[in-house]
């Protein structure tokens, strides 16, 4: 199990998450940041923080969002599991149909 994020995040990425991981693990796309599956320690560090309420752990992602947590596992499908997010900075992408949204309100 893991921790996801989902669509509040979009069009924000506040990145206090990212500050507060102890593992380095969420890493930054264009338009969202995405919980490696597979680097995630379920510390729940990166939850309380989320000024946006965008942090899930995965069987409590809400049923309007569950897509999300398929998007947290097919964004490393080609990044694969770099082992810190850290010296990546922003990867430039994002899983396509999250690309394709509209634009979120950033109110």
């Amino acid at each position: 199990m893991t921790y996801v994020i989902a669509q509040p995040c979009v069009d924000v990425k506040d990145r206090a998450c990212v500050e507060e991981c102890p593992v380095d693990c969420i890493y930054e796309g264009e338009r969202t940041l995405y919980i490696h599956p597979d680097e995630c320690v379920d510390c729940g560090a990166c939850e309380p923080v989320c000024p946006v309420e965008a942090i899930y752990y995965e069987d409590d992602v809400p049923e309007q969002w569950e897509e999300y947590t398929q998007a947290n596992v097919d964004f490393f499908d080609d990044l694969g599991s770099p082992g810190g997010a850290a010296r990546l900075g922003n990867t430039g992408k994002d899983v396509d149909w999250i690309a394709a949204l509209p634009k979120q309100n950033q109110s």
